[in-house]
């Protein structure tokens, strides 16, 4: 499980149909909604941990 670190919720990442590649690593989101504000502004939630 990964976090999506939009909304924080814990995502299976083998099962995810919402991810995206940013500087050469993949994310993943509960939602479409969390994918399209991740792209948004992707530095926004890239820097958190």
């Amino acid at each position: 499980m990964v976090k999506d670190l939009v909304c924080g919720m814990d995502v299976d990442e083998k099962t995810a149909k919402n991810k995206t590649s940013y500087k050469g690593k993949i994310y993943y989101f509960c939602s479409p909604a969390c994918k399209k504000s991740f792209e948004s502004n992707p530095e926004k939630y890239a820097g958190k941990k």
